[in-house]
């Protein structure tokens, strides 16, 4: 039975996501845990104007063949019975459980993937060009990776059977977690090791934005943390700290990921190498 239509998806997905930006975005001008080197003005235009252009892509998408969004495929999924959990008679709070989770870990790896294979990390550095970490940067990835994204998890939801109930809870703590675990803010040390025994912390996720490749390739996580532990790409801590740690990528130390133009434009220019 379809349980949510695509306009309350949208409707919850959006709410839910300017809920938590708009609470990380006061607790960054409360607590901000480092200052920030570049105008802020221009990098939320630009970071933001990204989102802009991501979202009229999806939805575009959606317009032309709703199963072409992950959705739009779990509607599809169910109202055909394909995929194993569409055939398994579970209850229903644990496959949705177990959906969010095996839905963490694809996203877990495929953010291994863009960082281990070149034609891809093309890709990606729009998002770790970002010269200062806050709220948006979360937001800042290249429309085409957002299209590659929205591939892989419409293949598994549909080879899986993953619910619309899953996939709306998995999208809806993707997108919060991602707000969340880039903000600019400065959690009490406590309060920050016992949330990243279970998931993403700001500080914890500070570390993959770190320009040292050793660093930039490790904490691939956007929500649990424990993916990282286990295959041990897990860094603690950066290794100049928090405060003195260099954000963004060598080669674009610079104003020009703060561009809009110039982050559209970045996969398909000449590759620079990487510390």
């Amino acid at each position: 039975m379809e349980i949510l239509g695509e306009m309350s998806e949208t409707t919850l997905r959006i709410g839910l996501f300017i809920s938590i930006f708009v609470v990380m975005a006061l607790l960054e001008l409360l607590i901000p845990k480092r200052e920030l080197t570049a105008s802020k003005s221009h990098r939320w235009l630009t970071n933001l104007a990204l989102v802009g252009v991501n979202t009229f892509v999806v939805r575009f998408v959606a317009l032309i063949a709703k199963p072409l969004v992950a959705f739009g495929a779990a509607l599809y999924a169910q109202s055909h019975g394909w995929g194993l959990f569409n055939l398994a008679d579970w209850p229903f709070w644990l496959e949705v459980l177990l959906c969010v989770v095996i839905l963490d870990f694809l996203i877990w790896f495929q953010h291994l993937v863009f960082h281990k294979f070149p034609i891809l990390w093309r890709l990606h550095q729009v998002h770790h060009a970002d010269v200062d970490i806050d709220v948006t940067t979360g937001t800042r990835f290249h429309p085409v990776e957002i299209m590659l994204s929205m591939i892989w998890k419409v293949l598994w939801v549909l080879l899986l059977g993953i619910s619309p109930v899953a996939v709306v809870i998995f999208e809806a703590i993707l997108n919060g977690g991602a707000t969340f675990n880039h903000a600019n803010v400065a959690l009490p040390k406590w309060l920050d090791q016992v949330l990243r025994l279970v998931i993403v912390t700001p500080d914890m996720h500070r570390v993959h934005h770190s320009v040292l490749r050793a660093e930039h390739d490790s904490n691939y996580g956007f929500n649990l943390s424990i993916w990282d532990r286990i295959f041990r790409t897990y860094t603690a801590q950066p290794s100049a700290g928090h405060q003195q740690m260099t954000i963004g990528l060598t080669p674009f130390q610079s104003r020009e990921p703060t561009q809009f133009l110039w982050s559209l434009r970045l996969p398909f220019a000449k590759m620079k190498g990487r510390e």
